[in-house]
């Protein structure tokens, strides 16, 4: 976090000095400056909070956080698609006011859906232990859940639905369902996401691009040429922190995005890398969290967040290198992005909530042993 708000801030930069409160929401350099302390005071407050509240061990569903937490995300999602009162950007409702006036601030309900699912199915995948491999009780149920979300987001955001199926079909996996009942939903899934491209000329030129690209390297769309220009730049040391120029107007989405670009710039490829190799061990830390917690319950939520934050930094990073084609899916803790660093911060408190209480469940066998 204290990364993405050093080069949040750099990549902010403009050639004006002139900051006015009246228009807060438009300095995002500000807003993300004040969002960190928030983010780590949000991390400490959720590793304080016992995750089993979240899971239906705790007496039974409807004594759980989890439904309530989802019930209250589909909410959102239906809200936000009502003209009026969801915010329109970039062509797509995406966006809840919240607090207007000079500090207003926007609040994304899909970034709320995606964690909701991730606690909701590790909830239920934890519960049916056994009945997981029943089709009809275990596999359709949970399949309806996450099509429901999916189909409330792909609209608007096709890069979090598609993230949200792609987290569903590995939690999946994680809690033991037969391989061949992916097949089923498989020929529905394709046509939909089918539609859903076909449907956006946007995201039609997105992939057109990208596909094009390896035949033709002059067919690369501009956001992607000025993501590579921007790397390339860096060589191995970097122009220097604050020395970059791609930022002013060549790089679109510097602070948010194409962060990552802006790193790789001014810090080169020792920045870069230093990046990518934190996130390496934050998965390396979350597996030793997964492996040694005999909760199933923790077992499976701490493998989803650590699944959620890796797979998001692996596609956001593809992206800006030009690997994959362009998505919206932000780099976790670094790009620009209040609802996403808060709902991560969260995450990653009940992540550390899982550790400590696993941690005290060791010393008090080693005790009585």
């Amino acid at each position: 976090m204290a990364t993405g708000t050093v080069f949040v801030f750099s990549a902010g930069a403009n050639v004006s000095t002139d900051y006015d409160l009246q228009h807060f929401y438009d300095f995002t350099t500000l807003k993300q400056v004040l969002f960190f302390p928030f983010g780590v005071l949000v991390l400490y407050l959720c590793s304080r909070l016992d995750y089993k509240k979240f899971g239906f061990e705790c007496g039974s569903p409807a004594k759980s956080f989890s439904p309530y937490l989802l019930i209250f995300a589909i909410a959102l999602l239906v809200l936000v698609l009502i003209p009026g009162i969801g915010v329109q950007r970039h062509g797509a409702r995406r966006w809840l006011d919240i607090c207007p006036g000079p500090l207003y601030v926007s609040f994304q309900p899909s970034e709320l859906a995606k964690w909701a699912i991730i606690f909701f199915l590790a909830a239920l995948v934890a519960s049916l232990a056994h009945t997981i491999k029943l089709y009809w009780r275990g596999f359709v149920p949970i399949c309806l859940v996450s099509g429901l979300v999916m189909a409330l987001i792909v609209t608007q955001d096709f890069g979090t639905a598609a993230f949200i199926a792609l987290l569903t079909f590995l939690m999946l996996v994680i809690g033991g369902a037969r391989w061949w009942h992916f097949l089923t939903p498989l020929p529905v899934a394709a046509a939909a996401f089918y539609a859903a491209i076909v449907s956006s000329p946007t995201r039609v030129n997105r992939i057109e691009s990208f596909i094009k690209s390896f035949i033709d390297p002059e067919a690369i769309s501009y956001q992607a040429k000025q993501s590579l220009i921007a790397i390339s730049t860096g060589g191995i040391w970097g122009k220097g922190l604050g020395r970059g120029i791609c930022k002013y107007g060549h790089v679109p989405e510097d602070t948010s995005d194409f962060v990552f670009a802006i790193i790789a710039e001014e810090l080169g490829f020792v920045g870069a890398a230093l990046v990518i190799v934190i996130f390496i061990a934050f998965v390396a830390c979350g597996m030793i969290i997964v492996i040694r917690c005999e909760n199933r319950f923790g077992r499976v939520l701490a493998a989803g967040i650590v699944l959620a934050i890796a797979l998001q930094a692996a596609i956001n990073i593809g992206v800006v290198m030009v690997v994959l084609p362009t998505k919206g899916i932000p780099l976790p803790f670094v790009s620009a992005g209040g609802t996403s660093m808060l709902l991560s911060a969260a995450a990653v408190g009940i992540l550390l909530n899982i550790a400590r209480q696993t941690e005290s469940q060791r010393q008090i066998q080693e005790m009585s042993t």
